[in-house]
C-alpha cells in the first residue's frame, strides 16, 4: 500500500500513511507561470494499491485539477487500485437541480474520477450523502462530528447543549450529543434557492445559562452561523462556540463570528486554517482498514 499525499493535504496524508504504516511517495509539485499545475510521483505506483490524500477546499479549481492529474498519473503507471480520499469534497453542494438547466457538479466530477481510474472515494461530511448511492463510483462518507464533540468534552464542555443549523440537520445535534452527553436541538434555516442567501428563524431554545456549540458542515462566508451565535447570546446563554467540520472561512470571517458572541471557532483539518485544532486522520484511517 501507497499512500500519495497531494499538494494541498501534505501534513494530513503523511499523518494517514503513518498511522497505516504505509509507504509515503513524494509528490512533485510547481506551479507554471500561466497558473496551471505540474504533478510528479517520485518512485514508482506498478501493481501497487494507492491511496491520494487530496482535499478540494479553496482554491478548488486548482485543487481538483491536481487531485485528477494524480489520479490519472497513477492509472498511467499501472497502479492496481486507486483510492481517494478527499477530506472537503468540492462542488459537492450543487447536488440537486434546484432549478431547471442546473449541472449537477458533483456528478460531473465522480465521472472524471472515474475515468482516471478511481474505483473508491472516501470523504467527510458531504453535503448530502444520500446523492452519493448515485454516482459511478462508491463513495464513503465519514462523519467528523464525533471528532469535534469529543475534543469539547476533553474541553470541559461535557453535558453542553448541541445546535444544528436547521432541522435537516438535526441528526448531526444528536450525533454530537451522544458523546457530550447534554440535550440538543436546531436553529430553523431557510435557504433562497436562486441568491443562495439563508435566514434563520427566531425560535425559542432552553439555553439560559448554559453552554451552547452550534456545529454545521462548513462554515464559508459565514453569515448564517454569525446569526444563529447572535440568536442564542440574545437568549442568555452562558457560552457558544461554533463548531464545523470543513473551516473554509473566508478572510474576516473568523473574527466577525467571535464579534457576534462566540468564545470561539473549532474546525478539523479537512481543510487547513487556523482552527483546524481536531484531526480527522484516525477516522479515514479506520475507515482505509476496512
Amino acid at each position: 500500500m501507497i499512500v500519495v499525499p497531494g499538494p494541498a493535504s501534505a501534513e494530513l496524508g503523511k499523518q494517514i500513511a503513518l498511522q497505516l504504516s504505509a509507504k509515503v511517495l513524494p509528490v512533485e509539485f510547481k506551479r507554471f507561470p500561466d497558473g496551471e499545475s505540474y504533478i510528479r510521483f517520485d518512485g514508482s505506483v506498478e501493481k501497487e494499491d494507492v491511496i491520494i490524500v487530496q482535499t478540494t477546499g479553496p482554491p478548488q479549481n486548482e485543487n481538483l485539477v491536481q487531485l485528477l492529474l494524480m489520479a490519472d498519473n497513477a492509472k498511467d503507471m499501472k497502479a492496481r487500485n486507486i483510492t481517494v480520499v478527499v477530506p472537503y469534497f468540492a462542488y459537492s453542494r450543487q447536488d440537486s437541480r434546484f432549478r431547471p438547466g442546473e449541472a449537477l457538479s458533483i456528478k460531473t466530477i465522480v465521472t472524471l474520477l472515474k475515468t482516471c481510474g478511481v474505483s473508491r472515494i472516501v470523504s467527510v461530511n458531504t453535503h448530502n450523502p444520500t446523492v452519493l448511492k448515485t454516482l459511478p463510483v462508491p463513495v464513503e462518507d465519514l462523519s467528523a462530528i464525533g471528532l469535534l464533540a469529543q475534543y469539547f468534552k476533553k474541553q470541559g464542555f461535557k453535558n453542553a447543549f448541541s445546535l444544528s443549523m436547521g432541522k435537516k440537520g438535526l441528526a448531526t445535534a444528536a450525533e454530537a450529543s451522544k458523546v457530550l452527553e447534554g440535550k440538543y436541538d436546531y436553529v430553523p434555516t431557510q435557504r433562497d434557492r436562486i441568491t443562495g442567501n439563508v435566514t434563520i428563524g427566531k425560535k425559542q431554545l432552553p439555553i439560559k445559562d448554559k453552554d451552547v456549540i452550534i456545529f454545521d458542515d462548513i462554515i464559508s462566508s459565514g453569515g448564517t452561523m454569525m446569526k444563529a451565535v447572535a440568536w442564542v447570546k440574545e437568549q442568555e446563554a452562558k457560552r457558544v462556540y461554533a463548531a464545523c467540520v470543513h473551516p473554509l472561512l473566508l478572510e474576516g470571517v473568523h473574527e466577525k463570528i467571535l464579534k457576534s458572541g462566540a468564545e470561539g471557532v473549532v474546525g478539523t483539518d479537512t481543510v487547513s486554517s487556523k482552527v483546524s485544532v481536531v484531526s480527522v486522520a484516525p477516522l479515514i484511517v479506520q475507515a482505509l482498514k476496512k
